[in-house]
């Protein structure tokens, strides 16, 4: 079993850039293959994500190979496959976003069910119903997922009764090559989305993005290739930032257009964090003042988004009072606490609404979060099992932060983002280095 041993205390200061976003490169693969010509995708991150799209691809006869070590070629000539055979890893979403493509092509799609962090229900409800609202059909069974279109699939008017960014995007796919208008209503508008947007017009789609989240596209009878850059990662960003005003280091961080980070920067300053831009895309982060605590509700975009939470969760551990954590996107997403309590934190979860009444209040689900700071943290002498993709980040900003050496196992959750840490960590200083544990 790989695992991570990271010994703490010390500030973490040095510089690193962010990979291309996973959020929106695994949907840029997928996008690919709705066009007749190969695609190239560019400042593609090496993560596990990746990896798993990649296999999921070729097991329906997609050709997919690296150009160098940031760049994709994606052909989708060779797809002859309309079920996808590959089990579903239990850990991304992507096989629910073969459906559209699938259909397109031959008019029927099998998927295993869908995994993905366990954070709360993600049940594919929406995009069953957008799959009947475009003219198909769908049967489920225990272990799949079975979509019909007896005849090509028609635009309509589609109303997302949450924002969802994957319910989002499998509209669109279904959109971009569906005879007549479609109208997404309440649409996702994520930076990453905009970015697929981008990429599919390039490719030959006729798209309308109006400010009230509403997406207006205009079916076409095919699509191309195209070349497509992947923005970087806003997620990782933030996290990076996280840990450098946690630790009271200072770090460098490239490769982040200012506008994603958008009211992550806010509530930074507001907890006392510090940063400047030394680049176009470069920012120094740092602490720059005690830490406060802070009222702090998640959100879609251009909200605080849910994948910022658990980093910044981690960094209010030092602040000097009591913060509020609102989990308003995902009803599962604090169980990570309860290792940084284990830590020294002082974290008391919650099923009330600790801010705006939201969409889970009074269903009894833990959502709301009381950090109260500051607690120094100490290293665990029993190993911690990473529980999920940003909670595992969050556990490495808590180890950096405590005396002693902490060992995290199941790391390959948090490299299904980030990569290896330890390659991406060799210019930072924090003593991070790979152990075998030997699982019992």
């Amino acid at each position: 079993m790989k695992s991570y041993t990271i010994t703490g205390g010390q500030p973490v200061k040095g510089e690193l850039t962010c990979y291309g976003a996973k959020n929106f490169a695994t949907k840029a693969m997928v996008a690919a293959c709705l066009g007749a010509e190969p695609t190239l995708l560019t400042n593609v991150p090496p993560i596990g994500d990746v990896d798993i799209t990649r296999d999921l691809l070729e097991s329906i006869g997609a050709k997919i190979e690296w150009v160098d070590e940031k760049t994709l070629k994606i052909d989708p000539r060779p797809i002859d496959q309309w079920q996808v055979k590959t089990p579903d890893s239990g850990t991304n979403r992507i096989p629910i976003l073969l459906v559209p493509l699938l259909l397109h092509r031959f008019g029927k799609a099998e998927i295993p069910r869908v995994g993905g962090c366990d954070i709360g229900a993600r049940a594919v409800d929406i995009h069953e119903a957008a799959v009947v609202a475009y003219g198909g059909e769908v049967e489920a069974t225990r272990e799949h997922l079975h979509m019909h279109a007896r005849k090509k699939l028609k635009g309509c008017h589609f109303h997302l009764n949450y924002p969802s960014v994957g319910a989002t995007e499998t509209c669109l796919f279904l959109s971009v090559l569906a005879r007549g208008t479609s109208v997404i209503t309440n649409a996702a508008i994520e930076p990453e989305i905009v970015a697929l947007i981008t990429m599919l017009r390039a490719m030959g789609a006729v798209i309308f993005l109006s400010p009230e989240r509403e997406i207006r596209v205009e079916g076409v009878e095919r699509l191309t290739g195209t070349r497509m850059h992947c923005l970087g990662d806003r997620i990782e960003g933030a996290s990076w930032a996280s840990l450098a005003c946690a630790t009271d280091g200072d770090l460098t961080v490239h490769g982040i257009l200012p506008d994603t980070l958008n009211n992550f920067l806010a509530y930074y300053r507001q907890v006392g964090g510090g940063f400047e831009m030394v680049g176009e895309q470069s920012f120094r982060f740092y602490r720059e003042s005690t830490l406060k605590p802070i009222m702090l509700e998640t959100d879609v975009y251009p909200g605080f988004a849910t994948d910022w939470q658990q980093p910044f969760a981690a960094l209010l551990t030092q602040a000097e009072g009591v913060s509020v954590i609102h989990e308003t996107v995902y009803e599962n997403r604090l169980g990570y606490t309860s290792a940084l309590n284990d830590m020294g934190a002082r974290i008391q979860l919650s099923t009330e609404c600790l801010g705006r009444p939201c969409r889970f209040q009074h269903k009894g689900h833990v959502h709301s979060a009381l950090i109260m700071g500051a607690t120094p943290l100490s290293a665990l002498k029993e190993t911690l099992e990473v529980p999920d993709l940003r909670g595992g980040l969050a556990y490495v900003i808590g180890a950096a932060m405590a005396k002693g050496t902490t060992t995290l196992t199941h790391v390959e959750r948090i490299e299904r983002g980030y990569g290896d840490l330890v390659a991406r960590l060799k210019d930072v200083s924090l003593d991070v280095s790979h152990k075998t544990v030997t699982s019992s």
